[in-house]
């Protein structure tokens, strides 16, 4: 039995030969959530049926918070935006306007159906990310997400930077990842973030860390470190922020 994720293959959910690179799509303005849900669950039927290309979709939310299939009500504990129940793993997170959210639609059947090490290798792909600006993001065996270490704050003190909630329907997955670029974090008090109680625990953004970077800074890193992990991705598709 593996206790570490760090000690699993990350190189085997590359692309398989011959199979068309992942489409990469990024939005320009903020999409309403039941939006995003309705071309997640669009694109997911034509991947499993062989009648779409894989997907990586960058965007933006509106403020508003989501819980997932672990969450519970205690959780929101003064929520001031729209809260939205989902399919994805989790618990409770806020998403909004400086968040970096990549919605992950692919074929598992085809590279490899292994849930565990699909969470790995997302984890993997953010801290490639993050590594472009100096930032070394680090795994958590009892906590997932992305964490940095914050001696600033104390001893053994560390902030989430980026969170992971998946989803899988016929082996398709969905949902993916978010990072903290430039939000709100005060948006974060109104809720228990994933469930995290730990006052050693917070959450974190590029830009509180220090970083004078923008959301199309991080789009070219994990552009780049996404080929690194999961394999080549198309040209550049921006589209606006109404799903038509």
């Amino acid at each position: 039995m593996i206790n570490d994720r760090q000690d699993l293959d990350l190189t085997t959910f590359a692309r398989p030969n011959g199979d068309r690179a992942v489409e990469w799509r990024i939005s320009d303005r903020p999409v309403p959530y039941p939006d995003s849900l309705t071309e997640m669950d669009r694109r997911v039927a034509g991947i499993a049926a062989g009648t779409a290309p894989e997907l990586v979709w960058l965007l933006e939310h509106p403020p508003l918070y989501t819980s997932g299939t672990s969450g519970k009500p205690a959780d929101l504990l003064d929520p001031r935006f729209p809260t939205f129940q989902t399919g994805r793993g989790g618990q409770v997170t806020y998403h909004g306007p400086g968040q970096r959210v990549a919605y992950v639609m692919l074929d598992l059947k085809r590279r490899r159906p292994d849930v565990r090490a699909y969470v790995a290798s997302l984890e993997e792909w953010i801290i490639r990310t993050l590594s472009a600006f100096n930032v070394r993001g680090e795994r958590r065996e009892d906590r997932v997400g992305v964490w940095v270490k914050r001696p600033d704050k104390g001893p053994d003190f560390e902030d989430k930077i980026a969170a992971i909630g998946v989803r899988l329907r016929r082996w398709v997955s969905f949902h993916g990842i978010a990072i903290n670029v430039e939000l709100d974090l005060s948006h974060f008090q109104s809720i228990v973030p994933c469930g995290v109680v730990d006052p050693r625990y917070g959450v974190t953004s590029l830009v509180d860390l220090g970083l004078p970077v923008t959301l199309a800074d991080v789009d070219i890193a994990l552009r780049q470190a996404f080929t690194e992990v999961f394999g080549a991705t198309e040209a550049l598709h921006p589209v606006p922020h109404v799903i038509v």
